[in-house]
């Protein structure tokens, strides 16, 4: 049970959750007024870093080429 909690897989998709979080965050900062482009920017960067993480996670787990 311990082991499934810090599988790759539930890492993936609470790196996932965390990301639709970051969206749902910037859309509403977004249409705040006076918008705050500092935060929206921090906001876009910590997005990109997890999508990155994500996309390196599920090579991990789903290899494209046969190994």
């Amino acid at each position: 049970m311990d082991s499934n909690l810090h599988s790759p897989e539930r890492r993936l998709i609470e790196l996932r959750m965390e990301h639709a979080d970051l969206d749902a965050l910037i859309d509403g900062a977004a249409i705040q007024q006076p918008v705050d482009e500092l935060m929206i920017r921090r906001l876009k960067k910590r997005r990109l870093a997890l999508r990155d993480q994500i996309a390196r996670l599920e090579l991990v787990l789903d290899p494209k080429e046969p190994a």
